[in-house]
């Protein structure tokens, strides 16, 4: 290669890194799974959120597995209402984490750009991950 060639390459951007290692996979015949996981502490909001990834890959003719419902994960806190004398009287809080899971199978490169470019509510937790 000489210097001229790499001069007139475009730099690469993080959605066309993750549709070119994509494309490589699916030429050497494996399946790449584009898992996506969801957290959130609103159910309801959670939910919505879910339904707008698979409208959107479902708009790109994607395959979609899911969305599998994990674990909810209950954070428990007990405090203690007084200082000092009264060590019976205690409160107890609770947090709970929401958590789907959804496998987007042999997504193309428009399927990859359309869900990066994806804006959700605040509140929701999403981590993607190429198989």
């Amino acid at each position: 290669m000489t210097t001229a060639e790499t001069k007139t390459k475009k730099p690469k951007t993080a959605s066309s890194v993750k549709a070119s290692k994509a494309k490589e996979k699916k030429e050497e015949g494996k399946e790449v799974v584009l898992r996506i996981r969801v957290r959130a502490y609103e159910s309801k909001i959670l939910d919505a959120s879910v339904k707008q990834i698979i409208d959107t890959a479902m708009r790109y003719d994607a395959k979609v597995v899911g969305p599998v419902p994990l674990p909810t994960e209950i954070k428990k806190y007990t405090v203690n209402r007084a200082s000092f004398v009264y060590k019976n009287a205690r409160e107890q809080f609770e947090m709970r984490v929401h958590k789907r899971v959804i496998d987007i199978l042999n997504p193309s490169p428009k399927t990859i750009e359309a869900l990066t470019s994806l804006s959700l509510p605040s509140g929701v937790d999403i981590d993607v991950k190429m198989i």
